[in-house]
């Protein structure tokens, strides 16, 4: 005669989740994840150390070139002098620098505006016109983005964040040509590199971040971080791997907490003929990317100091990590700025 078994509840059990017991005492508890929400995934980390791995790589071969340690170099204009440049890359006034890099955001805002616009995963087919969430919160991104390219190398309150560093390491504007002692304090009271070099001066004896560095990893790291998530929506690395924390605490995958529908308005879903639609879009912010990368080796190759590279690094990615890490802990600032590919 068999026995009956009694009935499991989950008010007189253990609920088993993923193998852990979890009784009504610590159900609320947040769940354990193998890593911060504020720190990047492992393959994220892989594309973020490609930055300082590229510097590096630039530095070395500058080191190691008979051509580009034999060459001249100016402290001053942070550059070789043109009539000795070691390269056709080693000269400012090469095309790619000129038209591209001195411009560089103005390449970026138009590579990411394509493609927010055009994408269908970010908005319907055909109406570019149509303020999709997910459209609205990417250029809430870009528009952080700018924001902080505006204060670093345009204008805070003032001089800019590069021109006010270099103020406060000791550096001045010194004219060229001093006849007396007042063009010497007028020179004294310059604040900007624009309005010394305007004046007929040079910036000289503070630490000069590099602008060129800052630009091309904030503006190709804003494109990555926008677009590999939607090509790759299969990617552990750039989708499931990433954690975020909910209002209630609870530390989990973004698939679990905050990944749209599959199917219906919000869809995460894309047809097939519509990945075709944005084809160009792509190519052409996938290829400001890579001329921001190759730009970025010729800079650490020809232009600047180790200690000037490393600091325009660091000031793009505190930026970077602002706008695309900071809100998966911070559910508050998630719901307005979002998640690429969410």
């Amino acid at each position: 005669m068999s026995t009956r078994r009694k009935p499991i509840t989950t008010s007189s059990s253990a609920i088993i989740a993923n193998g852990t017991p979890v009784s009504p005492s610590n159900m609320s508890q947040p769940q354990k994840s193998p890593h911060s929400p504020l720190l990047p995934t492992p393959l994220e980390a892989v594309l973020l150390a490609i930055y300082p791995g590229t510097l590096v790589l630039g530095s070395i071969f500058s080191l190691l070139s008979p051509q580009t340690r034999a060459a001249p170099y100016d402290s001053l204009s942070q550059s070789h002098p043109a009539d000795s440049a070691p390269s056709y890359f080693a000269q400012k006034k090469n095309i790619f620098n000129v038209y591209f890099v001195k411009i560089g955001w103005f390449w970026t805002t138009i590579a990411l505006l394509l493609f927010i616009f055009t994408h269908p995963f970010l908005g319907p087919r055909g109406r570019i016109a149509t303020l999709t969430p997910r459209r609205i919160q990417s250029v809430l991104r870009w528009g952080l983005a700018t924001l902080w390219w505006g204060a670093v190398t345009q204008w805070f309150f003032g001089p800019p964040i590069i021109d006010r560093g270099f103020s406060l390491t000791g550096g001045a504007c010194e004219r060229l040509e001093e006849s007396d002692k007042v063009q010497a304090k007028e020179a004294g009271r310059i604040l900007t590199h624009a309005a010394c070099r305007a004046a007929g001066g040079r910036w000289k004896g503070g630490h000069d971040i590099s602008g060129h560095v800052f630009l091309l990893i904030l503006g190709s790291g804003l494109l990555w971080f926008e677009i590999l998530p939607v090509l790759l929506k299969r990617s552990k690395g750039l989708m499931t791997d990433r954690v975020v924390q909910s209002a209630n605490g609870t530390v989990g995958s973004v698939s679990e907490l905050d990944a749209a529908p599959t199917e219906g308005p919000g869809s995460t879903k894309v047809e097939k003929g519509d990945e075709k639609v944005a084809g160009f879009s792509v190519k052409f912010a996938l290829g400001v990317a890579g001329l921001s990368w190759w730009m970025l080796l010729m800079t650490a190759a020809y232009f600047h100091t180790w200690f000037e590279k490393f600091t325009g690094l660091l000031v793009a990615l505190i930026a970077l990590w602002t706008i695309y890490f900071l809100p998966r802990g911070v559910p508050t600032v998630r719901q307005v700025v979002g998640m690429p590919g969410v």
